[in-house]
This record gives structure tokens, sequence and C-alpha cells, in this order.
């Protein structure tokens, strides 16, 4: 039972992101365990493959979803938007209650395309695992996206992340991270600006119900991307409810502001105590 104890912890470890893989070659021990596991990382069960000599991790495909105003049957590679989050790429989720949303974000109906793809031939960027940290993923926000730095900690509080915490993305085909969306956004402004603490921020991001997105980035990733369907996303039900998500984690927000004051780590503390990145303090 040791191997399945091993393996209880990993799965515990690992944020739920993955449809559930197709594992077999495990001892009969481990089967109670992946009848109730909910969907994993590849990469991360594949990165630890060791602790269970035999074990054959087969790669089932990825299902994934991208909201739009349009029918996406055949992303462009090389097209779109280079000021989103993590640059120019086709930014999808797991999750297609998510996509719904973030298709109606205009005055009409969206659509929600559904894909499938093959990521055991894919280099993946995951910022939430352990090697990374929130400022891995401000690094990124401040390097991509148009912020208005309106005062001078903001200006030194951007070019300092870039340049201690900005991950080199180009050797990656995909990225596994946090949408800064609406008031996510202005969560990560009132960080730059030395009004909330790295603690903080952590809990801001964990409000609403987030989720993450999957970003393809490399035309490799493109390739293998499969378009399955799409549906229509009501504006009716999925504006409201998107509207909802973020007045609900500005409202968390504020509460959340309002302790902790005097504690944590600003942006100020970390430039002056050149704090880097396993600092135990930021994790």
């Amino acid at each position: 039972m040791a191997h399945a104890a091993n393996f209880s912890l990993l799965l515990n470890r690992a944020t739920p992101f993955f449809l559930q893989k197709l594992i077999r070659g495990l001892e009969k021990e481990c089967a109670a365990i992946l009848d109730k596991v909910s969907p994993q990382r590849y990469n991360f069960l594949y990165l630890h493959r060791d602790i269970f000599p035999g074990v054959d991790v087969i790669m089932a495909n990825l299902i994934l979803y991208h909201g739009s105003f349009q029918v996406v049957k055949k992303p462009i590679y090389g097209k779109g938007n280079p000021h989103n989050d993590y640059g120019l790429g086709f930014y999808c989720t797991e999750h297609s209650e998510l996509a719904k949303e973030w298709a109606c974000s205009g005055l009409s109906d969206g659509f929600v395309n559904q894909y499938e793809i093959d990521i055991s031939q894919l280099n993946i960027l995951d910022l939430s695992s352990e090697k990374y940290t929130i400022l891995h993923w401000l690094a990124l926000l401040m390097d991509n996206r148009i912020v208005s730095l309106s005062s001078p900690v903001m200006m030194a509080g951007a070019d300092w992340l870039k340049e201690h915490f900005l991950p080199d993305i180009r050797p990656y085909d995909a990225i596994i991270g946090y949408r800064a969306d609406d008031s996510y956004f202005s969560f990560a402004r009132a960080f730059v600006n030395n009004e909330i603490s790295v603690a903080q921020l952590n809990e801001a991001m964990m409000l609403g119900d987030l989720g993450e997105q999957f970003v393809l980035k490399s035309e490799k990733a493109f390739d293998l991307l499969r378009f399955i369907s799409f549906e229509t996303a009501a504006r009716s039900i999925y504006f409201p409810r998107r509207r909802e998500r973020d007045e609900a984690a500005r409202m968390a927000y504020s509460a959340e502001i309002k302790r902790d004051i005097l504690e944590g780590l600003y942006i100020r503390d970390l430039i002056r105590e050149e704090v880097s990145a396993d600092d135990p303090r930021i994790q």
C-alpha cells in the first residue's frame, strides 16, 4: 500500500485542471483511488512517474473551450491581440461555463468552441506549479498588458517585477495561469501601487472562482488543436453571471483589504529587501 499512499499524496498536491488521464499498469491497491480521482495535471504526474516503477501514463486528449463572438473552427497562429495576459496566443479554458461567460462580453450572444488537443507533445509552462509564485504571473502581466503606471512606485514596481520575476516563455508551446479579467486586473494594479501585500494579492486571486486559462503559444500547439463543435451562449444568461462573479470578487476584496493592513510584504518591501523567488514569504 506504500505506492497507493504516495499516489494519493501526489494527487492531493496537484491542483485539478486536466482531464483524468488513462492510467494502466498500477498495483491493484491504487484502483480504488483512481476511481475517485478528479482531473489532474498530466505534467505533474508525469514528472513524478519515477515514484511508481512500471506505471504507464497514457495521454488522453485534453478538452478545451474558447468563448468568442464567432465560431472559430481553425485558430490562426500569429493572429490576435498581443496585449493579452500572456501575449499573442489562443486563450482557452477547461470549463465550458466559464467560456460562455467570456463569450458574452458584448451586446449579443456569443459562441463556445470546443476542441481537443494531445498535450503529451507540448512543453507547458504551468504558472501554478510550485516553481512559480504570484509574482511570476504578475511580471508577465506587466510585460504584456497595457498598464497605466500612474505613480512612481508603480513604474518602479513594474520594472522590478519584470527584471526579477519575468519567466522566459519562448521555449513553451502553452501556458497555464490566471486570467486577469476585470476586477482581477485591478487587484494586480493595487499591488504594484503598494496598496495591498503579496498575501492579500494571493487571497484576492482566489476570490470569485476565477479559474485558469490554457493558452496556446506555439505553431506546434495550434497544429495539434482539433475542432469538435460549438454551441451558442445566451447573453441574457451569461453576461449577468459574468457581472455577478466580478461584483462578488470586488466585495470579497473590499473585506479582505481591511484586514492585515500593517503586516505582510508590499512592493516597496520587495524592492528594498531585494526579495528573490525562493523567499518563503512569497510562496
